[in-house]
């Protein structure tokens, strides 16, 4: 049997990550059979981003609630 686990952590900041335009840093991870299927992040310099397997594409950020609802809304599909 496979083991799923989502770990979520989105915390205020005092100044923007450079590259996003809000003061969150964000990690939202979704991990199954010890893999990271699912990531969604703000890392200096590349700003909001989300990881589907192999795939890095740019998120379009709006408020911690959306991001975390946007996360779930991946791993259910």
């Amino acid at each position: 049997m496979d083991e799923a686990f989502a770990e979520i952590r989105v915390w205020h900041v005092p100044q923007n990550v450079p590259g996003s335009a809000h003061p969150y840093k964000c990690s939202l991870a979704y991990i199954m059979a010890g893999e990271c299927v699912l990531r969604y992040d703000n890392e200096a310099g590349k700003g909001d981003h989300r990881h589907f397997g192999d795939v890095e594409e740019p998120y379009r950020f709006s408020t911690p609630e959306e991001l975390i609802a946007d996360f779930w809304r991946d791993i259910d599909q």
